[in-house]
């Protein structure tokens, strides 16, 4: 097969953005797909605003339309208001979407569907008595902090606090955080990242890395050198991005790399401890296992990029790496 000219693959990339500026990237079933993003944690309007660094600066671009995907023509754009139900909690939310006048196919571009995912944070957030990003904001704004010193208070990264204003859903934990923090209180502990501190919890985090990894990584008569570094990442990108560790350890800084504070008066009980009696880990907390797992197969790996760390390297021995430098990890 004939390799495509310079031309001709100038002239595809001239059309490729084109098509981002003109905002003609289309979502079929957009509410499905806002529904389905939010619960996998995906913000669309992030993915919006790189696709169109036009509507990032707030400039009108002209909508050129949309044609129905089944050779109908011209489709027109309608606001409606869609039933879906979202957790078990069945909402009715406003969309801006296009609609076939032939055939009733529906579609929308990428900003239309993370205003879509933004209304169904929204309504659910409200329906469940959790802080909407709207009162967060507003909250915010009443007490004169910044995204930045609510963070502060709250002991958590300021990722934490822009997912949540921008559509993420907080836990009921971090919930209660929120509404300690804005009504002018600090909260948290930068030694357990917001969390009670669980030795079955640290068993059933690392059995999840053990099914991802396809192998065992707690052994008896171990030192968890290699097992620790897995759980001090998963605890401290937890932090990062939902406010909360996920076992409330406590890590120092040792010549090894990061480690269970006192681990070894732990590793007999975690040993022992009885997982099924941990509180089940969440979707997004799974997520973040995998995902290391996925960064980190091999056990060499995982220890090597932990002495890379800024947050460890910073410490002097044996001091308490504190779960407010979760923002500085680097390797996840």
């Amino acid at each position: 097969m004939d390799r495509p000219s310079h031309k001709e693959i100038s002239r595809k990339l001239k059309l490729s953005k084109e098509a981002v500026s003109e905002n003609r990237i289309s979502i079929l079933n957009p509410v499905s797909v806002a529904a389905d993003t939010l619960e996998l944690g995906l913000n669309l309007r992030n993915i919006s605003n790189i696709l169109s660094d036009k509507r990032l600066r707030g400039v009108e671009m002209k909508e050129n339309g949309m044609n129905c995907p089944e050779g109908h023509g011209k489709m027109v754009v309608k606001r409606i208001r869609k039933g879906i139900t979202f957790r078990g909690i069945h909402l009715t939310v406003p969309t801006n979407q296009y609609v076939c006048r032939v055939c009733g196919k529906e579609a929308g571009t990428v900003n239309q569907a993370a205003d879509t995912q933004m209304a169904i944070s929204e309504a659910y957030r409200k329906a469940v008595n959790l802080l909407t990003g709207k009162e967060i904001v507003e909250k915010r704004k009443k007490l004169n902090l910044t995204q930045e010193s609510l963070a502060k208070r709250m002991n958590v990264g300021i990722a934490s606090i822009k997912r949540w204003e921008g559509g993420t859903i907080q836990s009921k934990s971090m919930d209660r955080a929120l509404r300690i923090a804005l009504g002018d209180q600090s909260v948290g502990d930068s030694c357990t990242g917001n969390r009670a501190f669980s030795i079955p919890r640290i068993k059933l985090v690392l059995r999840e890395f053990e099914s991802v990894l396809g192998k065992h990584i707690l052994k008896k008569n171990d030192k968890m050198l290699f097992a620790a570094k897995y759980l001090w990442y998963a605890d401290m990108v937890a932090h990062r991005e939902t406010g909360e560790s996920m076992t409330g350890s406590t890590y120092a800084a040792l010549p090894y790399g990061p480690q269970l504070n006192n681990y070894k008066d732990l590793i007999e009980d975690i040993m022992k401890a009885d997982e099924s009696k941990a509180e089940p880990l969440s979707r997004e907390e799974k997520r973040i296992v995998t995902r290391i797992a996925m960064k980190f197969p091999e056990e060499r790996m995982v220890y090597d990029a932990a002495h890379k760390e800024k947050m460890w390297k910073k410490q002097s021995n044996g001091a308490i790496i504190p779960y407010t430098d979760s923002a500085e990890l680097g390797g996840v």
